[in-house]
């Protein structure tokens, strides 16, 4: 099944036959069949949908725990590090388009979709209709329709920008973990991974304050018109991607605490940090051009 080298790392590992696979597929039936059935009223759809997410997850779990055994064993050599580091920058490119949609829908809905809805055609159904982004002139959020309430819109201080600073300090502790781990020094990189994590909670939380202060002061939500729908799709799947950075990071710092990476040989960590830091990158650009804009 594998070409040895030296008799001990194999120069490419093939598994054997799993389980896994098929499992997992078969959790996420009952995910897809649970939740239409949920929404199409039928009760019994939700514990299907929760047993699925659990039988899901708990294959999850086993098959991590394969692949990190695995790996502590020796049997991953130089080809299967190559191949871990093309995957996960081929997932990043796949983020980075998921993320490139909804920034080019927000664009396109700021300078094209609003200026067109002002033109002298759209002026004669609408004659009370302002064709500038909310952002931009200060009580334009109501729909001349009445299908949008009047809303307000969200500004960079002071919660968006005390968020920054969380994340972009985060990178910063991340950064001195891997420099400690390539020195050896296992108890820093723990401390700073525990900083990392820690910052990336505080975030979420802040996230969540900042959404219960949209909703119930100034109004704004999902269904505020294409402001509220581009905000919500924007900053929610980054706070998840957010939420998903926080728990790879975790793991990856428990496995620390076990002695899973050495100086040498640590693309586990290593794969987390890249994640982590496109969130970084991503927010950036979500602080600038969406509460700054």
């Amino acid at each position: 099944m594998s070409s040895t080298s030296n008799g001990q790392t194999p120069y490419y590992y093939v598994p054997s036959p799993s389980r896994h696979p098929a499992m997992a597929a078969l959790g996420l039936f009952f995910v897809i069949l649970g939740a239409s059935q949920w929404v199409n009223g039928h009760d019994w759809g939700r514990y299907a949908l929760f047993f699925g997410l659990f039988f899901w997850l708990f294959v999850l779990y086993q098959w991590f725990s394969d692949s990190v055994h695995e790996s502590v064993t020796g049997q991953y050599g130089h080809k299967v590090d190559l191949s871990f580091r093309w995957s996960m920058s081929w997932f990043i490119f796949s983020e980075v388009m998921f993320f490139g949609a909804f920034f080019s829908a927000l664009w396109w809905a700021r300078v094209h979709s609003v200026p067109m809805l002002g033109n002298m055609e759209n002026a004669l159904l609408w004659p009370d209709f302002k064709a500038v982004w909310p952002t931009l002139a200060a009580g334009a959020t109501a729909s001349p329709a009445g299908t949008i309430e009047p809303f307000e819109t969200m500004t960079p201080f002071w919660l968006p920008t005390v968020n920054t600073a969380l994340l972009l300090s985060s990178g910063v502790t991340l950064t001195i973990a891997h420099v400690a781990l390539l020195a050896s020094d296992r108890a820093k990189t723990i401390l700073f991974m525990w900083c990392t994590v820690a910052l990336g909670i505080v975030f979420l939380f802040v996230q969540g304050y900042e959404y219960h202060h949209a909703y119930t002061e100034m109004n704004l939500k999902l269904s505020s018109g294409i402001y509220g729908s581009t905000f919500f799709m924007l900053t929610g799947f980054h706070g998840f991607h957010v939420f998903l950075g926080m728990l790879m990071l975790t793991v990856i710092t428990l496995r620390l605490q076990k002695g899973h990476f050495t100086a040498d040989k640590h693309f586990g960590f290593e794969g987390a940090a890249w994640y982590w830091h496109f969130v970084d990158v991503v927010w950036l650009g979500l602080y600038i051009l969406v509460y700054w804009m």
